[in-house]
Parts: structure tokens; sequence; C-alpha cells
């Protein structure tokens, strides 16, 4: 096929909505090696680390600007006990984590260890509350534990173990995928129940909570909905109630089918593309979440978010299979610059998603080997490359581009996308090229300001499937990119085939 040509129009003077930092967070679980073997290694371990969590994850982590952490589940939180996790950890009861490999639990890492990371991280913790098998009452407790000053039982307790100073926690969710592990509940029933333990789950002194109901699995937009009516009605102007200020949503990115979802770094062009396809998915499922939400808030009071996103793959030959451990390559790279773009657009809406997951898990941030080396993963590098992105203000890309498509069985795949924001006078440009074979040239058409001199980086590698180990850690990292040249009103752009460019440039 012939080098794609294409024109994005972009008014540098008129902002969109507030691109929220949240929309970059991250998922940690008690699931393989994310926690035991990434984040903690205990503090005897020979691995540098700060009360025993590893520092070279935290620095890593720091330079992503990382704004939140989700823990401590998934599918695991449903069954954790907070209490088991405090106190010395001599003394902590051990369990059994029936949903991850059927492994033992010994809770040396719990509530304490995970405040200190997120200090360290200088991230907002998201802690993930137990609706499955826990009671009102303990999550109450937990919410006074961490935020309560004063005195109090759970204050009481809380100093007994360490911690003088109540920590600020801004995110609460209300149990996870109660429609599945946490609990195979009916929309309707669990609904009753995040009314229930939002009301228990209170704002102690200044630290107001941002209470996220757990909601539904892709485009099941009943859910949804369900939940929305327990706020407000349908059409009408009301302010919602204010038992819960988020909706989730879970969404997946898989080439093939739950039972075989294919390999990591084994896959056909074909494969690819259907990833890609799969990938697209997630505008329109944010679409109909949120045109579900503006039904009954059409004000745009509460939150849509999307906290687990990702690609899954088969596990990596020889692991465990309850450990969910997968290589990354290029490939989930431009998934996730796909994503970030589809974010960005949806801004008005979407304010938290988070990746699945951080360490060592699923479409992960860093990955340790077993010489304890530190490897960062291309999709690492996406989100490095766009942290300018955090708390922008948004600019819309009018982006045409009419032969740059593939029909990929009944469907048809956009292989450029795009988006932009402007942040302390400086606009960020985002450009994918999702065409595995082919260039393509994009003419940007900047409007209502000008800019002064740009600097450029792309991501790209010569195979799709290309990833960094712990002897080639740089085989997929952002380099110089020379693409770039002035034209009249804006610059010309040539994208490498399947490659991400971020173009940075100060307004005159």
């Amino acid at each position: 096929m012939p080098e794609q040509l294409g024109t994005a129009v972009i008014n540098l003077d008129i902002e969109g909505p507030t691109i929220s930092r949240h929309l970059y967070g991250h998922f940690a679980e008690h699931l393989g090696r994310c926690i035991y073997g990434g984040f903690w290694v205990g503090e005897d371990s020979p691995v540098p680390n700060e009360g025993g969590i590893r520092l070279d994850i935290v620095e890593a982590l720091r330079a992503l600007d990382i704004p939140n952490l989700r823990w401590p589940g998934g599918c695991f939180a449903d069954e954790y006990h907070w209490k088991d996790g405090i106190g010395p950890r001599e003394r902590r009861p051990r369990m059994v984590n029936t949903h991850w490999g059927n492994v033992e639990e010994n809770n040396h890492f719990g509530t304490h260890e995970f405040m200190a990371l997120c200090e360290l991280l200088g991230a907002d913790p998201y802690i993930s509350g137990n609706v499955g098998s826990g009671t009102v009452q303990e999550m109450s407790e937990w919410v006074e534990y961490l935020t309560r000053s004063g005195d109090s039982p759970m204050v009481r307790q809380r100093k007994e173990n360490g911690r003088e100073e109540p920590w600020r926690v801004p995110f609460w969710g209300l149990g996870n995928e109660t429609w599945g592990c946490g609990g195979n509940m009916r929309a309707e029933h669990y609904a009753d129940l995040a009314r229930q333990y939002a009301t228990y789950c209170r704002d102690h002194g200044d630290n107001k909570l941002y209470r996220i109901a757990a909601g539904a699995a892709d485009g099941d937009y009943a859910w949804t909905e369900t939940l929305m009516k327990q706020i407000s009605c349908f059409g009408c102007e009301a302010t919602p109630k204010n038992f819960f200020q988020g909706v989730s949503f879970h969404y997946y990115t898989i080439a093939g089918t739950w039972e075989d979802k294919g390999s990591a770094t084994e896959f056909s062009t074909e494969d690819y593309y259907r990833t890609l396809v799969s990938a697209q998915r997630v505008d329109r499922l944010i679409s109909g979440h949120s045109a579900v939400m503006d039904c009954y808030d059409p004000e745009k009071k509460v939150g849509l978010v999307l906290d687990e996103w990702g690609t899954w793959w088969n596990v990596e030959p020889g692991t465990n299979p309850g450990f969910l451990h997968q290589q990354n390559a290029l490939r989930d790279a431009l998934v996730a610059s796909l994503h970030f773009d589809i974010f960005h657009k949806h801004a008005d809406r979407l304010f938290m998603a988070n990746i699945a997951q951080t360490v060592n898990v699923l479409q992960a941030m860093v990955l340790t080997d077993e010489q304890e080396r530190l490897i960062l993963t291309p999709t690492y590098h996406v989100f490095e490359m766009n942290k300018r992105h955090q708390d922008a203000a948004s600019l819309a890309v009018h982006l045409r581009a009419e032969g740059a498509r593939r029909t990929v069985g009944d469907t048809e795949l956009r292989t450029l996308s795009a988006s932009a924001s402007v942040r302390d006078d400086t606009v960020l440009i985002s450009l994918t090229n999702l065409d595995a074979e082919d260039p393509a040239t994009l003419t940007l058409d900047l409007r209502g300001r000008s800019i002064g001199e740009p600097t450029a980086r792309v991501l790209t590698a010569d195979r799709t499937n290309a990833h960094n180990t712990g002897d080639a850690p740089d085989t997929v990292a952002p380099r110089p990119f020379t693409g770039v040249e002035p034209v009249a009103n804006g610059l010309r752009v040539s994208l490498p085939p399947h490659s991400f460019v971020t173009i940075e440039a100060p307004l005159v």
C-alpha cells in the first residue's frame, strides 16, 4: 500500500475539558509477583528497599508522575480482611489466595505497607473494599482506621501499630466485579448494597471520600443504569444523591478467546490487527456508559471510572497459570497509546483509569526477572511520554485521513490516532500510526496560536512483537525523532509504521 496522507486540525486557542491526571492510574493486586517479588521484597532483601518496598520500582514509577494506585484487588479484594494485615508481621494470620494460584498469603504486605508505598510514590491511595465476603462494619472501620484523627477505637489501634496521624485516602471502591468474582450478584441487589456500604464509609475530618460503585463488565449498560437510578432520576435536573461519586467498568483487550487469548510475543499480523480492533472498542464502550449516565446526570457530576484495562494474553510458558505473568511488546504499547487518545476524547466524563497491572502481571509497567533486574516495558514508555497530558486542557483533534484505514474481518480499523493538550503554555501532541507495514505522513494544521521550536520522540522497533528483557532492556525505548518539519501554519510529521510519536512545543 502507498504511504498514507492525512491532516489533523488543532485549534490551540480553544481548550476543552481538563484531562484528569487519574486517567494515568495504576493497579496492584495480590496476584502472582505483583506484590511479593514485585513491590515488596522484605526488609532483609539484598535488593535496595525502604521498609521492604523495592526502591528501583518506586523510582521508575515516580518518573511517570504516578497519580494513584488501586489495591488490594481485583478479585482478591473481596476475600481480603484488612485486620489480618495490620500489627506485627509475625503475628498476622495466613490465608489462601483462592483466586490467583491457590497460594498461601502471609499478609506481610498490608495496610501500613501499602500506605507507605503510596507515600514513597507520591500517589493517591485507591482502596477497594470487601463487599463480597466482608461486612459493612468491617469496611466502615477500615475507613475510620485510615482517616480519622483524635480518639476512637480504630484510631487507638492505628496508633498502637505505629501510625499517629491519619492518612489521606481520597478514593474508595465499594467492592469489585460484584457481577462475578465479587459475589455473582444481580445489579439490583448490588445497587442496594452500594447505597448501604457508601453510607457507612464516612468522611472523617477533612478527608473526603470519592466512593466508586463497582460497575459493569464491558458493555453492560443496564448495570450502569441500575446504579444511576440509585442516585438520580431519568431526565431530571436534580443533583445526584451523594451515595457514590463514581461508577466503574472493566474492559480488557484480547485478540483470541478467553480460553485461548494468544501469545504476548508470538503473533501474526492478522492477530496484531485484531488486537487493535479490540482495543478500539473501548471508545464505543465509554460512549455507551457515558450516554446512560448523561440521562441521569446531565451535568456530569458523577465520574466514569475504568479501573481495570489493558491487554490479556496467555501466560508465559513455564509460569504458574494463576500468576498471569506475560511479556509486554510494542503491540501492547500501541494499545496503550490508542487507549489514551480515546481517554482524552472523553475527558468530560471519564475521571479515572487504572492499567492492569503495575508490576509483573498482565500489561505491566515493569517486570523483574530471576536476577532481580528491573525491566521497563514498552507500555511504561507510553505512560512516560504522555505524562504531560495529566491535568492539562484537552484540545480537539480533527483528523482527516480517509486512506488510513484497514479492514479487519467485518470491522474497520482507523490506523491513525491522535490527541493533544495544553498545559503551562506548552502543547503536547500524541500521534500513533497503527499500520503494521506502511508509514504515514500527517500534516498538523495548528490554528489560533503560534508554536516555538518543537521537540519530538518516537517509540517503535523493527517488529511489532519486539520487547525488552534483562539482557536487552532498550530494544523498545523512546528515541529522539527527526521526522518533523515546519510547514505553513503547522508541522508535517512522517510517522514510521507501528510507531508512537510525541511532539512538544511552547506556545508563543
